[in-house]
């Protein structure tokens, strides 16, 4: 013959052959365990295409999927935090702030930005759950302040994207204000007739569930998402009573009046465009 194979070399008595797998190939489902291709859950909107879970996902990708052809301009990027309490418990607080920076690509948890979904005017605030778990610090706070003033400017509707776990710690009473700062900027929207939709994902609780993400003229969540006050496991530790089941999941929410739609992440923009026209009076565009 004119080629010979090359025999792998025989395995010793307790040696075990290694396969390289391509790192980020695979991904398991966290809801039903499933593991799958990680490109057909991308293509899928990061949802599970055998349970539907919904994976968390960046603000820029919400962004991405949100806004006409994916483009939009990001305002308001160089507010960054400060740490007014000299705040230390395992670290120092300036010290977790330079280190999520640096992974995150940000300066804070939420991304503000201005374009056109379905070619009417849109000023989107998305919160940035990879950053101290999307927690509302005073930067936070601010930013979205200046997202409903700017659609309060332009008269652009303004939506809303909750994934939080809450008031930032580290910043005490300071972040315990933001509450009733954005609720204010809200009521200003309302006052003026400038629509404005929230939109909760897993997680929405602690006092972002307390105050702007429950104050929309359309509440709506993606499924199964996490929404409340307190945790299931506070309530239950603190009343010593088994809760129902699917408690402060967005099914359960909807059921009670809690919420206006639950919508798949794959019919959010075409949903949102839709409640944007008739808002508006508009015609979407194409």
């Amino acid at each position: 013959m004119w080629f010979r194979q090359k025999k792998k070399p025989e395995l010793q008595d307790g040696e075990e052959r290694s396969v390289h797998v391509p790192a980020g190939m695979w991904m398991k489902c966290e809801s039903c365990g499933q593991i799958m291709f990680a490109q057909i859950v991308i293509e899928n909107n990061h949802v599970c295409p055998k349970c539907n879970y919904h994976f968390r996902i960046s603000a820029r990708q919400r962004c991405e999927g949100l806004f006409d052809e994916g483009r939009y301009e990001e305002f308001d990027e160089a507010v960054s935090p400060t740490d007014p309490l000299k705040f230390k418990d395992q670290k120092r607080y300036q010290d977790r702030l330079v280190q999520y920076q640096g992974q995150v690509g940000s300066q804070d948890a939420v991304l503000n930005a201005r374009g056109t979904m379905g070619g009417m005017p849109v000023v989107i605030a998305c919160m940035e759950y990879a950053f101290m778990g999307g927690s509302m610090g005073s930067v936070v706070g601010e930013k979205l302040t200046r997202a409903a003033e700017e659609a309060l400017r332009t008269r652009a509707p303004l939506i809303v994207i909750s994934c939080s776990g809450g008031a930032r710690m580290q910043e005490s009473v300071y972040s315990l204000m933001q509450m009733g700062k954005i609720s204010a900027a809200i009521g200003r929207l309302r006052e003026a007739g400038v629509p404005y939709i929230s939109v909760m994902t897993d997680p929405t609780t602690g006092g972002v569930t307390a105050s702007f993400a429950m104050l929309g003229d359309v509440n709506i969540a993606e499924p199964k998402a996490l929404i409340g006050f307190a945790g299931p496991r506070v309530i239950e530790q603190t009343i010593r009573q088994k809760l129902p089941e699917g408690f402060q999941r967005s099914e359960f929410l909807i059921e009670k009046g809690f919420l206006d739609l639950v919508i798949h992440r794959n019919q959010m923009r075409e949903t949102l465009v839709r409640l944007l026209a008739l808002f508006t009076g508009k015609t979407p565009a194409p």
